[in-house]
């Protein structure tokens, strides 16, 4: 049996990572949200306006915060052993909800593991897959959505039905539109060709931290990375055609060193002398530091008078998610130094971690 869809608005699901959870929960507006379902990587909320009318909650915008991957209007949720039956839930679910018609479907499954945990990343596997082509091709079949096709990178203004597979035998269902860049993601992660030849899963991290960032690096740019061993980041520079200076005492892989693009210092960042940072655009950081060392070794690089830097993203790590209470401040030390632009967000193919994207 399907559950019966809620009323428009009075509930909404969130994806992220196992383990943020409680920094999750502790970025929502309770004044707004009521906590209700739980399981790791997967929380749906209550929206507190649908029990004073529907007009109310008809208004409601979806939550956002740095742990919040993805963000779903709920319309309910299926159960049963078998994809089919499944399935014929979920049209029925549909049909009862009688909301307009969904534009395409993102189907994905809620992170089985941490991120890096015996080498997991999110995005889809070959299962998921299977699911989402056969239920897209039915949907589509049954004119319940526009596209046949599943999990393609969705445009601006789309209307995106989200099936997430909480358990292989439990899936929830929800919608939402596309306001961003990590709306048009199946499931909020960048889709990427995973089984490419790559350094290190730090050419995941950059690919996904440069897309969610929107920033327009060019051809020919100067790129300076503090933290670059072994090279999985600056391979991905590299490809993007960038001037890339790698700064860090580790050894880097060979086929970087050999490239005529790329430069190195085997040292720290802020044990090189400033003028090498003169004709850099753009900053990244990615050290296993502390997110104060971090940002004393930028501050001091930025503030100085001969550096001019346009953007930066820097990799903030937090050891545990209690840390996640400092976020503010480090932002404000970030925004003090000129940066206006700012956001933060806990990147999909990221640990326990942050990548601040902050532009002048």
């Amino acid at each position: 049996m399907t559950n019966q869809p809620p009323a428009p608005n009075a509930f909404c699901f969130l994806c992220c990572q196992q383990g943020s959870e409680p920094a999750l929960k502790a970025e929502l507006d309770d004044r707004k949200w009521r906590l209700a379902f739980s399981r790791p990587g997967f929380v749906t909320l209550k929206n507190v306006a649908a029990d004073s009318g529907e007009a109310e909650s008809a208004q409601a915008t979806l939550p956002s915060g740095i742990f919040i991957r993805t963000a779903s209007w709920s319309i309910g949720k299926v159960a049963g052993e078998e994809s089919d039956r499944l399935a014929g839930q979920l049209s029925e679910l549909l049909r009862e909800a009688n909301l307009p018609k969904p534009d395409l479907l993102h189907l994905w499954g809620r992170d089985r593991l941490p991120v890096g945990e015996r080498g997991f990343m999110p995005g889809n596997e070959p299962l998921t897959e299977a699911v989402a082509d056969f239920l897209a091709a039915k949907l589509h079949e049954e004119d319940l959505i526009a596209s046949p096709m599943a999990n393609q990178i969705a445009r601006p203004g789309d209307r995106v039905l989200d099936v997430v597979m909480v358990e292989s035998n439990q899936w929830w269902v929800g919608w939402h539109e596309v306001v961003s860049a990590v709306d048009r993601w199946p499931g909020g992660t960048f889709p990427m060709n995973r089984d490419r030849e790559v350094i290190s899963r730090a050419y995941y991290k950059t690919s996904e931290a440069i897309a969610w960032s929107g920033f327009q690096l060019h051809e020919g740019d100067q790129v300076v990375e503090i933290g670059s061993a072994p090279g999985g980041s600056v391979q991905r520079l590299l490809e993007l055609g960038l001037h890339v200076t790698g700064i860090d005492p580790a050894e880097m892989d060979e086929s970087i060193m050999e490239h005529s693009n790329y430069r190195h210092f085997r040292a720290r960042g802020g044990d090189i002398k400033r003028h090498h940072y003169a004709k850099t655009r753009w900053l990244l950081v990615d050290s296993n530091v502390k997110p104060e060392k971090t940002l004393t070794t930028v501050e001091n690089i930025v503030q100085h008078r001969d550096t001019s830097i346009t953007g930066m993203l820097l990799t903030l790590k937090l050891s545990s998610y209690e840390r996640a209470i400092d976020i503010p401040i480090w932002l404000d030390q970030i925004r003090s130094w000129g940066y206006t632009n700012i956001r933060a967000r806990q990147l999909a193919t990221g640990r326990t971690e942050i990548c601040v994207a902050a532009s002048i």
